[in-house]
C-alpha cells in the first residue's frame, strides 16, 4: 500500500510537471507573431486586426485596398493617442497583430518592452534606410514626417518667418503662433527628438518658454493649419503634410512653409516616420505576416502617403506633387530608434515644463 500510494504520488507530480511546462512552453511560443522557419500558413477564414494611432481617414482606404488585393478582412481599433497604452496593458491577452502607428518613437518604445516581436523571415527592408527602422525589424517607417513652420502670407513675408525652432522662446513672437497640447504624439516626439540634441535642460526651457508665447494651444495640428490658413495667427508649428492639405483647401489656402534649423552648423530639421510594428503573440500570424509583405510593395506604400501626403522613406518613390523628398533638405542626425528610450520620459519632462498633455 505505501508503495502504491508512493508510485501515485509520483504519477500525479509528474503529471502535473508536465502540464506546468506544456503552459509555459505555449505562452513562449505565443510570443513569436511571426514565427522562424516556414512563413505560418494563411487560412481562408484569417483576418488581421490592425491597432491604429493615425487618422481613421489616412488608415481606412489603405486596410480596405490590403482586403481587397488579399481577400483578408482587416479588423481596426482607430485608438489615436492611446494606443501604445492599450497594446501594453493587453501584452498579457494580447488582441492586435499589427500596430500602424505616426510615430517612430513609440514603436521603439514598444519594442523595448518586449509588446513587438522580430521579423525573424527574410523579408527585405533594404529599401527602408536604417536609421526609419528596428535592427530586429519588428518595426519599420514607410513615411516621413518633418516638422515645419506653416505660415500666412498675407500676414508675414518668408524673410521675416523664424528660421529655427529656437526662435520661438524669442518674445517678438508672443502671441503670434500656435503650438498643439503636449500630449499630441508629434510634440512628444519631437520633444524626444530635442532632448537628444539639446539635453534635458535647454529642452525644458524651450518647451516652458513656448507654451508661454503660444497665442493658442490646439487639440491637434489641423487646428493650426486652419487657423493660419484663416488669418487668426501669423505661423504654426505642424508636420509637413499640413501645409499641403492647407493649399488644397478651395480658401485660406495662401500659406508657406519653412524647414527649421537648415543653416550651416545648424541641427536640421526633425523627421519622424509613420509605420508598422509586428506586435507579439498576435492571434493572426500568418496575416500579420502577410500585410507585412503586402505594405512593403511599391504601390503600397505609395497608397499609405496618398491620403495624408506625406513623403515615402523609400527614395526611389516619388513624392506628392509639392512635397519635398526627403534628401533635399537638412535633417537631424540621429537614428529614430533612440527616441524609444526616452519616450515615456518625455510626456513627464513635457509636464513639468507646464505644458498640458491633454487640453483642460
Amino acid at each position: 500500500m505505501i508503495h502504491t500510494e508512493r508510485a501515485m504520488r509520483t504519477r500525479i507530480a509528474a503529471a502535473l510537471a508536465a502540464a506546468l511546462l506544456a503552459v509555459l512552453l505555449a505562452g513562449c511560443q505565443g510570443k513569436e507573431s511571426v514565427p522562424k522557419g516556414e512563413p505560418p500558413e494563411v487560412r481562408a477564414d484569417d483576418k488581421v486586426v490592425v491597432y491604429s494611432s493615425r487618422k481613421e481617414d489616412f488608415v481606412e482606404p489603405l486596410l480596405d485596398k490590403f482586403t481587397q488585393d488579399t481577400g483578408i478582412e482587416v479588423e481596426v481599433l482607430h485608438a489615436g493617442d492611446t494606443a501604445v497604452n492599450r497594446l501594453n496593458e493587453e501584452a498579457a491577452s494580447v488582441q492586435a497583430d499589427i500596430f500602424v502607428s505616426n510615430d517612430a518613437g513609440s514603436l521603439e518604445y514598444l519594442r523595448l518592452r518586449g509588446v513587438l516581436a522580430p521579423l525573424d523571415d527574410p523579408i527585405d527592408l533594404s529599401a527602408i534606410d536604417p536609421s526609419y527602422r528596428a535592427e530586429d525589424g519588428s518595426w519599420f517607417g514607410i513615411s516621413a514626417r518633418t516638422r515645419v513652420f506653416i505660415y500666412n502670407k498675407d500676414l508675414i513675408r518668408e524673410g521675416e518667418m523664424p528660421k529655427a525652432v529656437w526662435e520661438l522662446t524669442d518674445p517678438r513672437w508672443k502671441g503670434q503662433f500656435a503650438i498643439t497640447r503636449g500630449g499630441n504624439g508629434s510634440m512628444i516626439a519631437h520633444v524626444s527628438a530635442l532632448r537628444t540634441q539639446w539635453g534635458d535642460e535647454k529642452t525644458e526651457e524651450w518647451i516652458r518658454t513656448i507654451k508661454e508665447n503660444a497665442g493658442a494651444i490646439t487639440e491637434g495640428h489641423s487646428d493650426i493649419r486652419k487657423a493660419v490658413g484663416a488669418g487668426e495667427f501669423k505661423f504654426g508649428l505642424v508636420n509637413n503634410y499640413y501645409f499641403h492639405l492647407q493649399l488644397r483647401e478651395p480658401t485660406d489656402n495662401n500659406v508657406g512653409v519653412i524647414y527649421p534649423d537648415q543653416g550651416d552648423g545648424e541641427m536640421g530639421a526633425f523627421v519622424n516616420a509613420a509605420g508598422v510594428g509586428i506586435v507579439a503573440g498576435g492571434p493572426n500570424p500568418g496575416a500579420a505576416r502577410k500585410f507585412v509583405e503586402w505594405i512593403l510593395a511599391s504601390e503600397n506604400q505609395l497608397a499609405f502617403v496618398s491620403t495624408s501626403l506625406e513623403v515615402p522613406l523609400d527614395p526611389t518613390l516619388e513624392a506628392p506633387d509639392g512635397a519635398r523628398s526627403i534628401d533635399s533638405y537638412n535633417v537631424m542626425d540621429m537614428p529614430l530608434r533612440s527616441l524609444g528610450q526616452v519616450w515615456a520620459d518625455s510626456r513627464a519632462l513635457i509636464e513639468k515644463a507646464g505644458l498640458d498633455l491633454e487640453l483642460k
